[in-house]
């Protein structure tokens, strides 16, 4: 099934296309060619290795995770049911953290969802109803915990050393601790830290105050609600790294501004503007930040014609995520074998040589998009991909299970239930209409007719034909086809 056989225990990068680091309001570094080469057992290092570093706010993150078991989270807004590609990344980064033993925790934003946050948006995005929301909230909790199960069991397979079950996982709600704090107290507790004038300059919120539609109170406040879910996992969880995208920076040191100014207390508070401030030890919080993704091109990462690819299987098919990466152009594809999957250096170099020599083969994008359908799916999801692959591109039939079929496409919209004695009496072209494959009656009888109709792979050119026994494979499924790509699977029912 694998291209490889043999994994080494940690990555031995080598230096990739040159990272961009940002230069905010606090202070962003670059790794040193001496730092950069020491990668041991330091997610950040080996994030940094694989060009998935794009800032980080102290150069003292390094030796804090060097010195210890540490805790790290990253926050997802419950726009819908399910995560999708364009934050994969960002889970591959907490990822790294995980197998090698650190606090994982993933935030979902139950509270910050009906919000919406303004950064990398033109406009304000519409509110969702409670119910929604929580559908949403419900299936991005559950998909974080499967995805850390599923990446332990993908990183050990891959030749990673995980103590016990790696490092703990927590996925929480913010809605949790927002539920419990009046419009008051925000204003007074937390909104008395923040000064507008930074809030105005950062770019999330200038880029809005600059266009036609503007920024709403309600979106200008974002930053203030995820800076205190940092503050909230700082002091509740001993959380001291915060990860996202790049576009997340001003949000992220607002909330390590929040940190320094806001004790966990009454007594310990700070006033701000006292002269203690200056000599107020800094808390060692931190923020890491991924480069946000496009392809070659300069297209937004994980769209495919217009629409996100989801890492749950009932909203994007095994057949059309394993497509998504095989269609990876050749400007792209190492890179992506760097990001998205925890092969090692070497062995992606060998990959990219096998597929530099046949390049048509498309060695290297078959393997990246085995990796990463294993990693999000599963294993047994690999086979299944493959199979549907094999099938929707017209490859003989002649081996196939129907059962297989059947599991293949399970929650593909291509697999459709029919009744097996309600098929036996219609013509194929009614067959054809009412699997979808065609829209009307005539357009079926006008393709059977034309030639290009198929069932099984077998060309069927007399519209009044009923398909048989012999037709169903394994008396469980059969493949219909119109012109070169356009399929249904019958399901007996």
């Amino acid at each position: 099934m694998h291209a490889f056989s043999a994994f080494a225990r940690n990555y031995r990068g080598h230096p990739i296309r040159p990272v961009l680091f940002q230069q905010k309001q606090l202070f962003a570094i670059r790794f040193s060619s001496s730092v950069a080469s020491h990668v041991t057992r330091n997610p950040v290092l080996e994030l940094q290795q694989r060009g998935l570093v794009a800032a980080m706010t102290s150069p003292d993150l390094v030796g804090h995770v060097e010195a210890g078991p540490t805790a790290i989270y990253c926050g997802v807004d419950p726009t819908a049911s399910s995560l999708h590609l364009g934050n994969l990344v960002t889970l591959l980064g907490l990822l790294h953290f995980h197998i090698k033993g650190h606090t994982t925790i993933g935030l979902v934003g139950g509270a910050t969802g009906s919000i919406g946050d303004p950064s990398g948006k033109s406009t304000e995005r519409q509110p969702m109803s409670a119910a929604t929301l929580s559908k949403n909230v419900e299936g991005i909790d559950a998909q974080f915990q499967q995805f850390f199960k599923r990446g332990r069991a993908y990183a050990e397979r891959r030749g990673y050393s995980i103590q016990g079950s790696g490092g703990h996982v927590k996925v929480v709600n913010n809605k949790t601790w927002f539920g419990k704090l009046s419009a008051l107290e925000f204003l007074g507790d937390i909104g008395r830290y923040a000064r507008v004038g930074t809030m105005i300059a950062r770019d999330s919120v200038k880029s809005r105050l600059e266009s036609p539609q503007g920024i709403s109170f309600t979106e200008f406040s974002y930053q203030l609600l995820q800076a205190y879910d940092f503050w909230h996992l700082y002091h509740e969880d001993g959380c001291r790294i915060q990860l996202g995208g790049s576009d997340q920076w001003g949000n992220i040191t607002a909330g390590i501004d929040l940190i320094h100014k806001k004790k966990k207390t009454t007594e310990e508070q700070v006033v701000i503007g006292s002269s203690n401030n200056e000599n107020e030890k800094a808390p060692n919080a931190y923020g890491l930040t991924i480069p946000l993704l496009t392809t070659a091109t300069g297209e937004k990462f994980g769209k495919s014609a217009g629409n996100a690819v989801w890492l749950d299987e009932t909203m994007t098919s095994l057949f059309d995520f394993y497509q998504f990466f095989v269609k990876t152009a050749d400007a792209d594809v190492g890179r992506y074998l760097h990001y998205f999957t925890l092969l090692n250096a070497d062995e992606i170099n060998s990959v990219m040589e096998q597929h530099n020599a046949e390049p048509e083969k498309r060695f290297a994008q078959h393997t990246l998009a085995k990796e990463t359908t294993e990693l999000v799916h599963g294993v047994e999801a690999v086979p299944k991909a493959l199979l549907a692959t094999h099938v929707l591109f017209g490859a003989s039939l002649e081996d196939v299970k129907g059962q297989e079929l059947i599991d293949a496409f399970k929650h593909d919209s291509r697999l459709v239930p029919l009744s097996k004695s309600q098929v036996a009496e219609m013509n194929v072209d009614r067959v054809a209409l009412e699997s979808g494959l065609c829209a009307s009656k005539s357009e079926a009888k006008k393709l059977v007719k034309s030639g290009g109709f198929y069932i099984n792979n077998v060309k069927v050119t007399d519209a009044s034909y009923r398909i048989a026994e012999k037709d169903w494979i394994n008396g469980a499924v059969c493949v219909l086809r119109s012109g070169k790509s356009n399929y249904k699977l019958v399901r007996a029912v």
